[in-house]
């Protein structure tokens, strides 16, 4: 499990329109670090990247723009969040790339640095047209002397682009990685292995292999519909190589998603995949992410690997921790960059410990139907829970036959085996709002409740339908005293609901947060495909309908949770925020479960935010049920270290899931992750 932490300081390179050279675009940057030959000065960042100028009138290709090659310098050595003196790297000068350079990648191999870039040769611009080259150079510029001496070849003969060289050889061999047929899609990304450098750019060399490239093909492709380009330079852990590249969902289509993944390659065969992202971990998020010269574009081009005791103004808990940079165009009009943990990046790709956090009680499924009790004959799920007196109190919700939902209640001493279950339902519609008048054989009823202690009295918040008028949040309260009495009379003893969401608006799994802030209270609900708050002035209810959305988070079109996003269980006070725990859905219908943590004195501003789910369905009886594919939390609570989450599987029974670490091992409690 990882997040992903944009930089405070993007877009760190931006259009300069005093240089027309690159008055359009500055995006798509790769860095390298510069380690002075000369021993003196502090490692610096180089930074490459594609400038964009506008269309020439008076050029035959009036319509136009060219690119070249830019390049700046880090003014805060390795930290490189701020980047200065602007110079004009890489121009066209043969007539394989007369119409423009783009998109380099630079790496330092055996003493010589290698900027490798799409070449244009054509116009109208074609696909034949369109291949990779490379500019050699023993040095790097610097602020003080830009000049510095490369030598040019086109290395392709065929379409390709997004060549990049791995830093260090093969078993003996000179490894690369491209996406070749680009343009001509289906594109696939690639490896070669070489025997001298110079095979880099033989012709007859690059034919042969050309003819075998289905042997070369790494299968990063998830669908007929979708697009993929090599992105950063590999870079080399203890686990495999590490590639970040661009994988574009529906390309082929105006409704086409630009996403960020990774994959992990053997040391020793990069051919082989060891394991890789399931889903995006960086898509289109920020206005300028959203908007530019190509609006919804992330586009990876480079990375490295720093570690936090360095100069580089990473907060990390632990020392020499690795910490990966990507650097991304956004928009195609800016270079951009955001950090990961790298442990936590491998984890997520390598299939033996993506879920390794988290284990399943060997007891799960832990509440099943009672055929004998009518109000729970059909199914029980969707448990909220809280901790009273070292008890684990459950409500959970139950179905009858005619589809009606209850309240049920049940008990677990150590968080996990049920001690307690009550024979009777300690909640049943009341109200005419959800009452059935539909079918009588329709939903109807109590659903998914969430529980809060707020002073001596426990908030339940539920949907409540009626099979018939849209589904509406209401919300009932109890004693802690009767909620805890196992005695059914008392059990039932709770305020008259109160609607809190207007009608006809979809709006549903909502909660209280437990204490007030800024002498209000939190109500956070989950308004069409977002998740909202609002500020309550008492819990009297007394002021009508909460017709207020305060965003606080809303669905990673592409990732996991593209779809639509509510939360699970109420929100969870720690030293560095209140964690919470949210359900995403795909655009497969999958459910699964994220965290985030929300700032202590303003729950809508996000801190940070698993970029993978921490959970998700995988056992049969969550992806066999009523609703196939669903774990859906309503309930967690923490003891010591460990976080126990209590869910229902495919809409049909109870289980949990426990030994979710929220201290060391996920990192969820610190701002930077």
């Amino acid at each position: 499990m990882f997040t992903v932490n944009r930089s405070k300081n993007n877009p760190l390179i931006s259009p300069e329109h005093n240089q027309s050279w690159e008055e359009v675009s500055t995006c798509n940057g790769c860095p390298v670090i510069n380690q002075r030959k000369d021993g003196t000065g502090d490692p610096s960042i180089f930074l490459t990247y594609r400038a964009i100028a506008p269309p020439d009138k008076m050029s035959p290709a009036h319509d136009l723009t060219i690119s070249t090659i830019g390049a700046a310098f880090s003014a805060d050595g390795l930290a490189g969040e701020h980047f200065a003196d602007h110079m004009h790297f890489i121009k066209p000068e043969e007539a394989w790339e007369k119409y423009g350079c783009e998109d380099p990648r630079i790496t330092f191999f055996e003493g010589k640095y290698y900027t490798f870039y799409t070449a244009l040769s054509n116009y109208p611009l074609t696909p034949d047209g369109i291949k990779v080259a490379v500019a050699i150079h023993e040095t790097l510029p610097s602020p003080e002397s830009h000049n510095v001496k490369y030598e040019k070849h086109l290395v392709t003969p065929f379409n390709a682009k997004a060549m990049s060289l791995f830093p260090e050889r093969v078993n003996g061999k000179i490894a690369v990685i491209l996406t070749a047929n680009t343009d001509k899609p289906p594109a696939e990304i690639s490896i070669r292995l070489l025997d001298s450098i110079e095979d880099l750019w033989n012709e007859e060399k690059w034919k042969a292999w050309y003819a075998e490239l289905s042997n070369w093909h790494l299968p990063l492709r998830r669908g007929e519909k979708d697009h993929v380009e090599a992105g950063a330079q590999p870079i080399k852990t203890d686990k495999g190589w590490l590639i970040i590249y661009a994988h574009i969902q529906n390309y082929f289509s105006a409704d086409k998603v630009f996403g960020v993944e990774a994959v992990l390659l053997d040391l020793n065969d990069p051919k082989k995949i060891i394991g890789r992202t399931t889903h995006p971990f960086l898509v289109p998020e920020e206005i300028y992410e959203k908007y530019g010269y190509i609006p919804n574009i992330v586009f990876p081009t480079g990375a490295i690997i720093k570690e936090s005791n360095t100069n580089t103004k990473i907060e990390s808990k632990i020392k020499g921790e690795k910490i990966l940079e990507v650097y991304y165009g956004a928009s195609d009009t800016t270079t951009c960059k955001a950090t990961i943990k790298l442990d936590g990046l491998l984890n997520s790709i390598l299939p033996e410990k993506r879920m390794a956090h988290l284990h399943r009680s060997e007891k799960n499924p832990h509440l099943k139907l009672i055929s004998e009790h009518a109000w729970e004959a059909r199914s029980v799920f969707n448990p909220a829970a809280i901790d009273i007196d070292g008890i684990v109190r459950i409500a959970y919700r139950a179905m009858s036959k005619d589809g009606t939902s209850y309240v049920g209640y049940a008990e677990s001493k150590d968080g996990e085996a049920i001690d307690y279950r009550h024979p009777e339902p300690i909640y049943i519609p009341r109200a005419d709002f959800e009452l059935k008048k539909g079918d009588p054989n329709g939903n109807s009823g109590c659903e998914d409740p969430r529980l809060t202690q707020i002073g001596e009295r426990i908030y339940m918040t539920y949907t409540a339908y009626d099979g018939v008028h849209a589904p509406r949040v209401a919300t009932s309260s109890i004693s802690v005293s009767d909620f805890i009495s196992k005695d059914t009379e008392r059990m039932r003893n709770w305020s008259m609901p109160v609607c809190l969401t207007p009608e006809n608006i979809d709006d549903k799994d909502a909660c209280f947060i437990s204490e007030k802030i800024d002498e209000k209270y939190i109500f956070m609900h989950r308004v069409g495909h977002c998740i909202c708050m609002d500020y309550l002035p008492d819990l009297n209810f007394t002021s009508g309908e909460v017709n207020t959305c305060i965003e606080v988070m809303e669905p990673r079109l592409g990732m996991w949770d593209g779809a639509k996003i509510g939360i699970s269980s109420p929100p969870h006070k720690t030293d560095k925020g209140w964690l919470l725990l949210y359900h995403g859905i795909d655009s497969h219908g999958i459910y699964r479960v994220g965290a985030a943590l929300l700032d202590l004195a303003d729950p809508s501003h996000v801190l940070a935010r698993t970029a993978d789910p921490i959970f998700e369905p995988e056992t049969e009886y969550e992806k066999v049920g009523e609703i196939p594919n669903v774990v859906f939390p309503c309930g967690s609570v923490i003891r010591g270290d460990t976080l126990y989450i209590y869910y229902g599987g495919a809409d049909m029974v109870c289980g949990d899931d426990f030994c979710f670490k929220i201290t060391r091992s996920t990192g969820l409690r610190n701002k930077t992750i």
